[in-house]
């Protein structure tokens, strides 16, 4: 998998120069990494691209040239990118209407423990959550989780053969069944295994 160091990633000037056209492949290649789950749930599966765009972004806005600097949002961001056994997502619960967001939140503790795949022909891989910091207290869950799924040599080699793959939650909250991810991203995320 392609790592980013601080000698990849664009100085500055440069990164003024091409950020909308960057931007742009940035959101085209987000389409097909994407996953609704019910109407109030979405799995941003990130890698590498994503990642560096993240870096990119948080170096502009923070205005970061120094070293130890582009060094700590490496730090922050690089955990994000999947080594080829995993998949790694940025889980949102969204909830337009403030009061009602509260109120689901409170009823959601736990639900990024129940976010899961599944290969056909396979157990479900349960996610592996917020492993950077606890994100959820006893009064509710946060609307923002980080996510990793583990997967299995087995379910990798199924993958590249042609078996389905899907998604689900099973919280007594918010559950949804398997359902199926559309193709164009079952393609993106597959680029994103070693065999």
């Amino acid at each position: 998998m392609p790592s980013i160091t601080p000698g990849s990633l664009m100085t500055l000037e440069t990164y003024a120069k091409v950020r909308q056209e960057f931007r742009a492949r940035v959101m085209t290649h987000k389409k097909n990494r994407k996953v609704h789950l019910g109407e109030n749930i979405t799995l941003i599966f990130e890698d590498e691209l994503t990642v560096r765009y993240q870096i990119q972004e948080m170096l502009r806005a923070e205005k970061i040239f120094d070293e130890d600097g582009i060094l700590a949002e490496l730090d922050a961001y690089g955990p994000l990118v999947p080594d080829g056994a995993n998949w790694k997502a940025t889980m949102m619960i969204e909830y337009p209407d403030p009061v009602e967001r509260a109120a689901r939140l409170a009823k959601l503790i736990g639900i990024e423990d129940k976010v899961w795949v599944r290969i056909n022909g396979c157990d479900p891989v349960y996610a592996i959550a917020d492993e950077d910091m606890e994100r959820e207290n006893e009064e509710k869950t946060s609307a923002v989780h980080f996510l990793r799924f583990e997967l299995t040599g087995e379910m990798i080699k199924a993958l590249h053969q042609g078996v389905s793959l899907s998604m689900g939650i099973d919280h007594n909250a918010y559950e949804i069944t398997a359902e199926p991810v559309p193709a164009a991203v079952r393609e993106s995320l597959i680029k994103d295994l070693t065999a």
